[in-house]
């Protein structure tokens, strides 16, 4: 198995999180650029037939959040995101769809905006979303429905969705 060519196979999966991640085309791909540097690196602690996708994206993540960590007004900027990705052969009225979809997404909390994506763009299970954040997949679940339900207010025009307290 030649595992750099593996790994290149991910790319296009990983530039396109990268880009809904970030909002910058620029930004997403240093990011790819770091993840695969870290990934090389390190490429001896991958478990042979282990989820290469899913370690991939788990390196990704957490590249993410110590940069979001290190420069927190990254975390602003990554909710800006732009339709710049729009494809100019899509009808007026599908990018205007399109740009209002990323722009309620740029709107969604960090958390939740990171499980649609993983979920909705990338095709990953609850339990794949889960190891690569390492959360528990109840907790995928639940930002998931809360982060849908968001979007749904977003792009109908009600607006954002009071979020209630917990009580103890």
């Amino acid at each position: 198995m030649n595992d750099g060519a593996d790994i290149t196979s991910h790319i296009p999966r990983l530039r396109r999180y990268a880009r809904a991640l970030t909002g910058d085309i620029s930004a997403a791909d240093d990011l790819v650029q770091d993840t695969l540097e870290r990934a090389w690196r390190r490429l001896a602690l991958w478990r042979a037939g282990s989820d290469l996708r899913a370690w991939l994206f788990t390196i990704m993540h957490n590249i993410f959040v110590n940069q979001l960590r290190a420069d927190p007004r990254k975390l602003a900027q990554a909710g800006e995101l732009t339709g710049a990705d729009v494809s100019h052969a899509t009808p007026q009225e599908d990018r205007l769809i399109l740009r209002d979809l990323s722009k309620a997404l740029g709107n969604l909390p960090h958390d939740q905006r990171e499980v649609l994506l993983l979920i909705g763009l990338e095709q990953m299970t609850y339990e794949e979303a889960a190891k690569i954040i390492g959360i528990p997949v109840g907790t995928v679940m639940s930002r998931l429905s809360r982060g849908r339900e968001q979007l749904r207010a977003l792009m109908s025009g009600i607006g954002a969705v009071v979020q209630l307290k917990v009580v103890k």
